[in-house]
């Protein structure tokens, strides 16, 4: 039985899907507020991590 592999985003990607710059998604991969994965240089968001951040982001009028 396979198991499904979690969609990981580029920090491009997640940036986009949340509504923030990517200097953002930096910043709170950098604070521990976004769980992500580092390959060298590359940051990688599972997707479902963003729920975590949606919770926390202001929400624009």
């Amino acid at each position: 039985m396979e198991s499904e592999q979690p969609r990981l985003l580029s920090v491009a990607e997640a940036a986009d899907l949340l509504g923030v710059t990517r200097l953002t998604v930096y910043r709170l991969v950098h604070a521990g507020e976004l769980p992500a994965l580092r390959f060298g240089p590359v940051y990688r968001i599972p997707e479902k991590s963003l729920r975590v951040v949606q919770e926390i982001l202001p929400r624009s009028a």
